[in-house]
């Protein structure tokens, strides 16, 4: 599986791109802003998305969501049930911050835990981890070597998600951390929707505010 990553908008959120790469079927993960940069990413690759996926809806993560549904029509929307409120206002979330008030789009279907989201061959489990926000989910890649973990904002290099905004929980965040994310190998590579990356092994060693 390819795997491209694009740091971007002004909160330096991470989209990422995956990609089968003899199919060049694609996921989206979390077109936030400035998404202009991933859709010629996409468009250069020559892949072609079968689906957008949401680890949450906040606007870093969803603010693009539209304009990714308007360059690929047949790259279906998902994310949790429990973050549907967030999508729906997404309008409400830009004028809170000043932004441009972003054009509605409505969800193609919904993730579960345990699912599978799936680009050619690569099929990603989908797994509930909520704190930070109520339907946030874990995408992995568990036939990778070593295997991928796309976070959001569960889980960062030395620290976790803020639990402070709307629907969010610590003692959720840390159960979502200590039973699902820590219970992964410890070489899994940890792509988080801000910063840099880290590893399972290295946050169980060295987190400060999640213990194993």
């Amino acid at each position: 599986m390819k795997l491209l990553q694009f740091e971007i908008g002004p909160f330096l959120a991470r989209c990422v791109v995956l990609a089968d790469e003899a199919t060049r079927e694609a996921l989206i993960v979390d077109p936030g802003f400035d998404v202009e940069v991933v859709i010629e990413a996409v468009r250069e690759e020559r892949l072609e998305p079968r689906a957008i996926v949401l680890t949450h809806a906040h606007i870093d993560h969803a603010f693009g969501v539209a304009d990714v549904k308007r360059v690929f029509p047949a790259a279906r929307l998902l994310l949790h049930r429990e973050d549907l409120p967030l999508l729906h206002n997404l309008p409400m979330q830009a004028r809170m911050f000043g932004f441009p008030v972003p054009e509605e789009v409505l969800e193609d279907g919904l993730l579960a835990d345990g699912d599978h989201v799936a680009a050619g061959a690569s099929r990603l489990k989908v797994r509930h981890c909520p704190g930070h926000s109520p339907g946030h989910v874990v995408l992995l890649e568990e036939a990778a070597k070593p295997s991928i973990a796309v976070v959001g904002d569960v889980l960062f290099a030395g620290s976790i998600g803020r639990t402070d905004l709307w629907g969010g929980s610590f003692e959720l965040l840390e159960r979502s951390i200590r039973e699902v994310l820590y219970r992964l190998p410890g070489d899994t590579r940890v792509i988080c929707g801000h910063g840099p990356e880290t590893t399972i092994g290295e946050e169980m060693a060295t987190n400060p505010f999640v213990r194993p």
